[in-house]
């Protein structure tokens, strides 16, 4: 008797991680359309949608790094997390000590070129960098070049005229 429900047992098995299967790729596929539609060009103008995280990501490169800054009209300059400087291979031209909303903190600061989706540059911008930053900030130095408004959910950015 237990070898015929073996087979059975291991159809309805098969059925189950098919299914599973299913959802998880139509999950993943729906969040990879959410995340990419989370920028968007518009003629000249660019357009970021916020977030689950309540925060506006404009995806970029350093040197040639692919990363996701998150856009922080709070922040005087573009900040680094150190990993990613030092895979960028970006050098350091002198100690900082700044301040953060988690405190003060010490790091370098390093030149970097940026690279914004859109079109956006900023060759060799003076960056802080900073061991415990848990992603790169993008500041007022890139954002200050640029005309910005704000609606609710969404953030337009265009180029000053």
């Amino acid at each position: 008797m237990a070898h015929k429900d073996l087979p059975h047992s291991f159809k309805l098995l098969t059925i189950w991680l098919l299914v599973f299967l299913v959802l998880f790729l139509g999950f993943k596929a729906w969040e990879r359309e959410r995340e990419s539609s989370r920028f968007k060009l518009a003629g000249e103008a660019i357009v970021l949608t916020r977030s689950g995280d309540g925060h506006f990501h404009w995806p970029g490169r350093v040197g040639g790094i692919e990363v996701d800054f998150l856009v922080d009209t709070g922040a005087t300059a573009t900040a680094l997390p150190q990993a990613l400087a030092e895979r960028a291979g970006l050098t350091p031209l002198g100690a900082v000590r700044t301040q953060t909303a988690a405190g003060a903190a010490r790091g370098f600061i390093a030149r970097a070129d940026i690279a914004l989706e859109g079109g956006v540059r900023a060759d060799k911008l003076t960056v802080t960098v900073l061991p415990d930053l848990a992603a790169p900030l993008l500041g007022m130095d890139v954002l200050g070049r640029l005309h910005f408004s704000q609606k609710p959910g969404e953030l337009r950015i265009e180029p000053k005229q």
